[in-house]
């Protein structure tokens, strides 16, 4: 039988000698074949584990989600709403020191509230890019090949989502408070109410990411993700305006602060107005009674469990 072992040294290719069979009736002949080894060599490195492939994930969820790391033309959008995000926070406060104010117009927290728009609008630009591409080019077996699971992969993903999310809130509470502290205004109570606002900003960002992100890991067209989103987020808030309005209007003005369980947005305004007693609310927002507020901030809860659970049953479906 003539020799056809492959030389493993140096690149390069190798013809093998001698003939071999060219299939029955045809008779042996020469060999045309030729294995070329072009220097591929194992990986000898260290192995640096499931923890490590599901914080680059996270990382990269989170700087992607602002066009980090991704073309120009997917920074212009996420930018562009960080800026409209601070830009009225700015206003406000240079309203505040050239009048003399002793404390902001706005509490930190009904700001974002005033700025809801803005946030839906991120999560429904950025959420689909976070979880409809993975869908719809089909790259979800290769993440789940080695060392990623169904849960590592949802986990890593809507973290990154929601600390997107917070950082898009909480910039406008930081432009606020250092507004604030460096016009003189009380330092106690500016960082009380900052922190009030840092609360708010993970409601909305721990809410609106599950949401978001559910709807999108929905279809792998993300335009239709976009859409839903957006309708889910505005719609319901225009539900619970008409339901509140039309109570209100009725002489029930207690019932009507139930239309904010209808609005994620409002419901989030509800739970921290009622929660750090906060003034100035209008509208739906606000909790009829404690019990009320309990069962506005268990809905919160069990919304945002229920969206990630959903999510993790979903990827593990696949």
């Amino acid at each position: 039988m003539p020799d056809t072992t492959v030389p493993t040294q140096g690149p390069g290719p190798y013809q093998a000698p001698g003939p071999f069979p060219g299939g029955p009736g045809l008779g042996p002949g020469p060999r045309a074949d030729v294995i070329h080894d072009i220097g591929y060599r194992h990986y000898d490195g260290p192995r640096l584990g499931r923890s490590y492939a599901v914080r680059s994930l996270y990382l990269q969820t989170l700087r992607g989600s602002f066009g980090l790391g991704r073309s120009v033309k997917s920074k212009i959008l996420p930018m562009f709403l960080a800026g409209v995000m601070c830009v009225p926070a700015l206003i406000v406060v240079a309203v505040a020191v050239y009048t003399k104010m002793t404390k902001l117009p706005i509490d930190y927290a009904h700001y974002l509230s005033v700025m809801e728009f803005v946030i839906a609008v991120f999560v429904a630009s950025q959420a689909p890019a976070a979880f409809s591409r993975d869908l719809r080019f089909m790259t979800i077996p290769l993440y789940f090949s080695r060392p990623l699971g169904a849960g590592d992969y949802v986990r890593a993903k809507f973290a990154g989502m929601a600390s997107a999310a917070f950082l898009l809130t909480g910039l406008p509470m930081l432009v606020l408070w250092l507004g604030a502290v460096l016009s003189s205004m009380s330092f106690g109570h500016q960082t009380e109410h900052f922190l009030f606002g840092l609360v708010a900003a993970a409601c909305y960002a721990v809410l609106y990411a599950a949401i978001g992100s559910l709807i999108a890991a929905s279809t792998p067209r993300r335009g239709f993700g976009v859409a839903a989103i957006i309708a889910v987020l505005l719609i319901s808030e225009a539900i619970s305006g008409i339901v509140w309005a039309v109570l209100a209007r009725g002489g029930a003005d207690v019932s009507a602060r139930w239309a904010s369980v209808l609005s994620p947005a409002q419901l989030v305004d509800s739970i921290t107005t009622w929660l750090f007693h906060l003034g100035g609310a209008t509208g739906p927002t606000g909790a009829p009674s404690t019990a009320g507020g309990i069962v506005m901030l268990a809905e919160l809860v069990a919304i945002s469990a229920g969206c990630y659970a959903l999510l993790v049953h979903r990827y593990r479906s696949l």
